[in-house]
């Protein structure tokens, strides 16, 4: 019973240690060290060195791979991007391997004292941010040290000893680093685990070697059940990563084992968890200087697994996704841009709205209906995504970009309601057979042309971001103000001299009513653009 607490508590503090030294790592190195990942060209030699880099960092493949899903999923990068980044992120997850062979066991509790009053007594984040780094890694090395010592009684069990010697079958080795890592969901604690027992002298290197091999198959879980609810291509992408390892076991298992063994044990003839280490460096290297070459087929073999048979339902989102929130100034981009996309959705609304008033047909303004569904339905993803990442770590100028956001998706929500309410007077008019006299139509095409097309400059000044692209829409705004007043009164002139019918005036004052508000809700978002530009002006 004391084997197993001091083995979970030991791998408790080391999973801690090694998360909050890579926490720590992140901040120290930036929030850039992620957003590289969507800066990619399609080089993926380039891929590969920043997959290297980024997993180095963040001391997990695993997430590596996920955020790389994300990207995939939100049209951030292609395959052929994804799969040098995927088989970087394995050279990058050794750095783990190789800091916890250290056997620096002795200085560990001292790391984390100095750690901590750094911590206390720094000012700056920065600095705060290396003494959480000091702090996880001695943390990491005093759970190494749980776990050895925990695992020393077993040294003289027959019954453990009688478990180990069936590792002799590197088949059932593979299968235990598999379900230990897809349990863990992290290759990184498994091999913590596997050094802490080789270090009691109770598993050979060549027991250990296969494990590895199962462990870094495991690893693929994460990124497996990351690729469910994705896109195709997202899932294509989760299945690169696990043809990639498998297809490296099966190389190491068919014919380069036992050199690569050979290999390090001469350049590390006896202690175990070194040799470990260096065994899971070389497995990685090798596998991606051997399969990099045919990087192509494995993106092939994905989309002959993963097929595209036309079954897909189309995500109601097209550019955010929940797996790049940990990338705040990548998912406040790709939030602008799904913004966009329900803009452009409310104008075709919009225009489908104008000519179902103007050809008098049904179909249409039920078809305006269903459009109205799908914009509230996608404004309420968007910003229950702006919510979650406002919880995120932002600076102030992506606070700010935020609060903009939100206001600019209400405006925009809300030209579709007005779009809606166009949709239902065009039903109206066409059941009740409304007619409008000549002048009254003239006047109501030349506004919902003028309405149009001030909606359309609002959407491209959120695109361009640009001063006098904001002016132009509150300039023409205003126009629309002035045209409201006077086709109100022409209107009722009408009325009085018994040119158009009541009920017709009632259509006609609604109408124009609400194309006044859409331009208003135009003028809205560039004033909100306006804002934000004179505030970071000031800063």
């Amino acid at each position: 019973m004391d084997i197993a607490i001091n083995l979970i508590g030991g791998l408790g503090l080391f999973l801690f240690g090694m998360s909050y030294m890579g926490e720590g790592l992140q901040k120290a190195a930036g929030s850039k060290m992620k957003d590289i990942l969507a800066a990619l060209t399609s080089n993926k030699l380039m891929g590969v060195l920043v997959g290297a880099l980024v997993t180095g960092v963040i001391q997990s493949s695993s997430a590596t791979t996920v955020m790389v899903v994300g990207f995939v999923n939100a049209g951030l990068m292609n395959l052929n991007q994804a799969v040098g980044i995927i088989m970087g992120a394995n050279i990058g997850t050794t750095v783990t391997a190789f800091l916890v062979s250290l056997n620096i066991t002795k200085v560990a509790t001292l790391m984390v004292g100095v750690g901590m009053v750094m911590y206390l007594a720094a000012k700056r984040k920065k600095v705060k941010s290396i003494a959480e780094v000091i702090i996880g890694f001695g943390i990491l090395f005093i759970g190494m040290n749980f776990m050895g010592k925990a695992m020393d009684p077993l040294k003289s069990n027959p019954e453990f000893a009688g478990l180990i010697t069936k590792f002799d079958n590197p088949y059932l080795g593979i299968l235990a680093g598999f379900v230990m890592t897809a349990i863990l969901q992290s290759s990184s604690a498994t091999t913590g685990l596997l050094i802490a027992v080789s270090a009691t002298g109770v598993i050979t290197f060549n027991q250990a070697y296969p494990i590895i091999f199962g462990q870094n198959i495991g690893t693929c879980v994460t990124a497996m059940l990351s690729g469910i609810g994705a896109n195709k291509t997202a899932k294509r992408a989760a299945v690169i990563h696990l043809l990639f390892n498998m297809t490296g076991t099966l190389l190491f298992m068919l014919a380069l084992r036992a050199p690569v063994q050979w290999i390090i044990y001469e350049i590390v003839p006896t202690y175990v968890p070194r040799q470990i280490a260096a065994g899971h460096i070389f497995f990685n290297i090798i596998n991606v200087v051997i399969l990099f070459p045919f990087s192509n087929l494995l993106v092939k073999a994905s989309e002959y697994i993963v097929r595209d048979d036309g079954s897909e339902n189309a995500h109601i989102t097209k550019y955010i996704d929940e797996r790049i929130l940990v990338t705040p100034s990548i998912a406040l981009t790709q939030t602008t841009k799904e913004i966009l996309h329900l803009g452009n959705m409310v104008y075709e609304q919009f225009d489908t709205a104008v000519k179902a008033f103007f050809e008098n047909k049904e179909e249409l303004s039920y078809k305006v209906f269903d459009a109205e569904k799908k914009v509230n339905e996608l404004s309420k993803l968007i910003l229950e995504y702006l919510v979650k990442l406002d919880k995120e770590s932002l600076t102030n100028y992506e606070k700010d970009k935020l609060v903009v956001l939100m206001n600019v998706l209400n405006d925009i929500e809300r030209v579709g309601d007005h779009a809606d309410n166009v949709g239902e007077l065009a039903l109206y008019k066409i059941e009740n057979k409304v007619s409008f006299s000549d002048t009254a139509n003239q006047e109501i095409e030349k506004m919902f042309y003028d309405t149009m097309s001030v909606y359309k400059l609002s959407l491209n000044a959120i695109k361009t971001i640009e001063w006098k692209d904001c002016e132009r829409v509150i300039e023409d705004d205003k126009k629309i103000d002035v045209m409201y007043k006077n086709l109100r009164k022409n209107h009722i002139e009408r009325l009085n001299n018994y040119i158009c019918e009541p009920s017709a005036g009632i259509i006609f004052l609604d109408l124009i009513g609400n194309l006044e508000r859409i331009g208003d809700h135009s003028s809205n978002i560039a004033e909100l653009i306006i804002e934000a530009l004179a505030q970071q002006n000031k800063k």
